[in-house]
């Protein structure tokens, strides 16, 4: 099984990111949360985790609401 992830804008359309490939959920996980800062700035509001092809979830990257 391979875990990636998918990029999404403000509008929820896709857009382009890494492309990484990861032999566990684990290790998707941990590659996101070192870089979820990198991905905000370039315009990447939520990720997606992606078992081949199956969505497993979806997170945002935007601070809460106040």
């Amino acid at each position: 099984m391979a875990w990636s992830w998918r990029y999404e804008g403000t509008n929820g359309d896709a857009v382009d990111g890494p492309v990484e490939s990861f032999t566990s959920q684990a290790d998707a996980e941990s590659w996101i949360g070192q870089t979820w800062r990198e991905l905000a700035a370039s315009g990447v509001t939520t990720v997606v985790l992606v078992e081949d092809d199956r969505v497993d979830y979806r997170m945002s990257l935007q601070p809460p609401a106040e």
